[in-house]
């Protein structure tokens, strides 16, 4: 279904999420895509009990196949000269949420995002913030009413001890995708999380 599709796939510092989002990247692979995978600066250096920058890296590229591209300047040709068909950021924290929807490109995934908006492709957005629904919520609003951007479905994680948390069920990134593709939301948009 995407055979022949270029889809960047952006990860940001979301680092507890990364075991369940990065072997996704495979499963866009399987349906024929070429991933292009870039991360934040907070990727690259961190090191944290999830483990380390130098390890995600040598993990993604591996299941994308392809380098990652962790500079501004590496990111800036996806818009005119190398463009994609589809960006897409799982997972996205509140504080690339906010940053986005606030045109604040300061990573080399917001800068692949602005880009592919700019060209008229679909950017898929996979939150995954414990603020979404706290004083995120209105850049979380500002973006679910922009053209050309999708959301993979999300819900409230643990409403009861982290009541403005909200995460994506990453399961759903290619049909997401598939969709956004033809310029649809995929639905059921709002679910109820369960892990």
């Amino acid at each position: 279904m995407l055979d022949g599709k270029r889809i960047g796939f952006g990860i940001t510092a979301s680092h507890c999420t990364y075991e369940e989002v990065v072997p996704k990247i495979k499963h866009l692979r399987d349906e024929g895509a070429t991933v292009v995978p870039i991360i934040t600066h907070s990727v690259l250096h961190a090191a944290t009990r999830f483990g380390t920058g130098e390890e995600w890296i040598a993990k993604i590229e591996e299941v994308a196949g392809h380098e990652v591209i962790k500079t501004m300047a590496d990111a800036e040709p996806l818009g005119p000269r190398n463009p994609l068909d589809c960006m897409v950021i799982a997972p996205m924290t509140g504080n690339s949420l906010s940053k986005f929807a606030n045109a604040a490109t300061e990573s080399p995934v917001l800068m692949a995002a602005k880009a592919t908006l700019r060209n008229g492709s679909p950017v898929v957005i996979g939150v995954s913030t414990n603020d979404a629904l706290g004083l995120n919520g209105m850049n979380l609003m500002k973006l679910l009413n922009t053209k050309n951007i999708f959301f993979i479905p999300f819900g409230q994680d643990d409403p009861y001890k982290k009541p403005n948390s909200l995460i994506s069920d990453f399961t759903k990134i290619n049909e997401t995708v598939i969709n956004a593709l033809e310029k649809k939301q995929f639905q059921p948009l709002l679910i109820q999380y369960t892990k």
